[in-house]
This record gives C-alpha cells, sequence and structure tokens, in this order.
C-alpha cells in the first residue's frame, strides 16, 4: 500500500496510472458497492493491475519467492470466493 501512494504521487512515472487504479480498486472495496458484483469484480481487477504491471516490468524469475507467492495466492483465492458469494447473493437481472 505504501508503494502504491508513493507511486501514485510521482509524476513522469510509468507505473502511476496502475498505482492510482490499484488505489481506486481498494477504495471500491471499503465502500458500500462493494456488495454488488460488478463493482467486486471492478475491484478486483483494479487492485490486480498494478502487480501485473510489475510482473511484465521485471523479469519474473525475481518473483519465485515464497514471500510473493504465498499472499498473492490467498488474496487471489479469497476474493475469488468473495466474487462468488456475491454473485449468489445477487438477484438475477431478468426473471422468466
Amino acid at each position: 500500500m505504501i508503494w502504491l501512494l508513493v507511486t501514485a504521487f510521482d509524476f513522469d512515472n510509468s507505473d502511476q496510472l496502475s498505482a492510482v487504479s490499484g488505489i481506486l480498486g481498494v477504495s471500491l472495496h471499503l465502500t458500500p458497492w462493494k456488495n454488488k458484483f460488478y463493482v467486486t469484480i471492478l475491484s478486483f481487477i483494479m487492485m490486480l493491475l498494478p502487480v501485473a504491471g510489475r510482473m511484465i516490468k521485471i523479469p519474473i524469475e525475481q518473483f519465485n519467492y515464497p514471500a510473493f507467492e504465498i499472499p498473492l495466492f490467498i488474496f487471489f483465492v479469497c476474493y475469488l470466493i468473495f466474487i462468488i458469494l456475491n454473485a449468489k447473493k445477487a438477484k438475477p437481472v431478468v426473471s422468466l
């Protein structure tokens, strides 16, 4: 989170846009709209953009350590479970 805040205000940085999207994703998750299905998916994508951007710019071998892989895996799985639970709670848009 500290990296996101510092990078968001570091002008002329190529990671600034992904840092801002990560901050917006976290802030979307903290709003009352977080239980809406589309907001949940948008928030998830926005939070993954900074990680994906760094993984594209830096060789993948540098991310091959448990202190990075385990928390990323836990975040990914838990947020997908959160999305699935929200989808089950959501009312159908079209009813027959």
